[in-house]
C-alpha cells in the first residue's frame, strides 16, 4: 500500500525496527537488565527474570515497574541496561537510501533513552535524516503504549495526525496512533510479544521488510491518489 502522497511526518520505533532483530543486540539489553535486578534487589537472575518479563508485560516496560515498585532511578537503570556492543548493528545503506527518498520529516520515537537511540542511528549511518528523537525522558518515563505519553509526543512536534504514519514491530504500541487518526504501520518480526494479536483492529498496514516498503512511497511520491481505508493488511 502506497500512502507517501499524503503524508508529511513519518515516525519511527527504534529497535528491532530501524534496524533487524537478528543482530541481537536487544538481547545484549535484555542480560543487562537482568544483571541490574539482580544486583539492585539481591536476588537471584532466575527471579530477577521473572520480575523483569512481568513488570513488562504489566506496565510497558522494565523500568516502569522498577520505578513503581522499589523506586529506582530511571537514568541509572537506562545507563546501565544501554551499556552494550552496538557494534552488531550494520550500517544499512538500504535503509539510509528508503529514508533520504521520503518527502517529510522522520522522527524516532521509543522506549529507549535519547543517547541509545543516537548511538544506533549512528551505527545505521542515518543520523543526519532523522530530524527529532522523542525518548523515554521525553515521555516522563511512561512508555508507550500510554496514550498520554502519545498526546506529549503529538504536541511537542506539532503533528496533524491524519497526515503522519507510524511504524512499529510491536503492534499494541500502534494503539494511541490508530485512535488519533495515524496511519499504523506493523513490521512483523516473527517475535511473539510483538504478534499483532494483541490488537489487530490498530494496525492498518503489515509489513516485513522496512526499506523495501519505504522504497515503494518514494515510486507514489508524485502520483495522485485518494487516502487508503482503514484495515488495508498488506504492504509486505
Amino acid at each position: 500500500m502506497r500512502i507517501a502522497e499524503r503524508i508529511e511526518t513519518w515516525v519511527f520505533d527504534l529497535d528491532n525496527t530501524l534496524y533487524s532483530p537478528t543482530c541481537r543486540l536487544f538481547d545484549q539489553v535484555d542480560r543487562r537488565m537482568g544483571e541490574f535486578i539482580s544486583a539492585r534487589l539481591s536476588i537471584d537472575r532466575q527471579e530477577a527474570r521473572r520480575i523483569q518479563k512481568d513488570y513488562f508485560v504489566h506496565y510497558g516496560t522494565t523500568l516502569k515497574g522498577l520505578m513503581r515498585h522499589h523506586a529506582i532511578a530511571p537514568d541509572e537503570f537506562l545507563e546501565f541496561v544501554h551499556d552494550i556492543d552496538v557494534t552488531v548493528v550494520p550500517p544499512d545503506d538500504a535503509l539510509r537510501d528508503a529514508l533520504a527518498g521520503l518527502a517529510g520529516r522522520r522522527l524516532v520515537y521509543t522506549n529507549g533513552s535519547r543517547s541509545h537511540a543516537e548511538r544506533i542511528l549512528a551505527r545505521l549511518g542515518v543520523s543526519e535524516l532523522i530530524d527529532g528523537i522523542f525518548d523515554i525522558a521525553a515521555a516522563g518515563y511512561v512508555p508507550k503504549p500510554d496514550a498520554g505519553n502519545f498526546r506529549s509526543f503529538l504536541d511537542r512536534h506539532r503533528i496533524a495526525p491524519e497526515r503522519a504514519v507510524m511504524i512499529e514491530d510491536m503492534a499494541r504500541n500502534l494503539i494511541p496512533a490508530s485512535a488519533a487518526g495515524m496511519t499504523t504501520v506493523w513490521l512483523r518480526t516473527g517475535y511473539e510479544w510483538a504478534d499483532v494479536h494483541h490488537r489487530p483492529e490498530a494496525v492498518d498496514i503489515e509489513i516485513d521488510d522496512l526499506a523495501a516498503w519505504l522504497k515503494l512511497q518514494h515510486h507514489n511520491a508524485g502520483q495522485r491518489g485518494g487516502a487508503p481505508g482503514r484495515g488495508g493488511k498488506n504492504g509486505g
